[in-house]
């Protein structure tokens, strides 16, 4: 009997994805078994932090940033990334929370500058997104936190 060798190229991308790697196909998708919720949990834990130190901010519990940092014993600057966080577009925050988060959201990617506009957050993320459509931006009441900002959101938070 003779040997045969036969070898078979599969070209993929390995990328990670939440602590964990994740194989890329040619046609960009997954190559995952099925698309099972995957919850990064360090990106959750951000969010949450975010949105409870936002509370204590609207609350009068805490009236700066720096007082958060003092009590947690953190940088002032970890405490703003995180808070910047509480605008991500809702849609967004939902499919983090169900651990459907768009491939271009990572908590390095998070904990950067992003834009306030809803519809860029989406792009910035490679997000299909709800505000994408154009009928369903004129029928929101609210389709882009900006206004509620009128000094830009570099403007001192106040908490009223």
């Amino acid at each position: 009997m003779t040997e045969q060798t036969t070898t078979v190229t599969v070209p993929f991308t390995i990328r990670k994805r939440g602590g964990r790697k994740l194989v890329i196909t040619p046609d960009g998708t997954g190559a995952s078994p099925a698309a099972r919720a995957r919850i990064d949990s360090a990106l959750l834990k951000a969010l949450a932090r975010g949105f409870r130190w936002r509370k204590l901010l609207e609350t009068g519990d805490f009236a700066t940033i720096e007082e958060i940092a003092d009590a947690e014993n953190i940088n002032p600057s970890y405490v703003s990334r995180l808070l910047r966080m509480t605008l991500l577009a809702p849609e967004i925050v939902e499919e983090i929370l169900a651990g459907r988060q768009p491939e271009g959201l990572t908590m390095a990617r998070a904990m950067q500058p992003f834009p306030l506009a809803w519809r860029q957050q989406a792009l910035a993320y490679n997000h299909s997104s709800r505000y994408d459509q154009e009928s369903t931006v004129k029928n929101c009441l609210l389709t882009d936190p900006a206004p509620m900002f009128p000094g830009g959101a570099h403007t001192r938070y106040t908490g009223r």
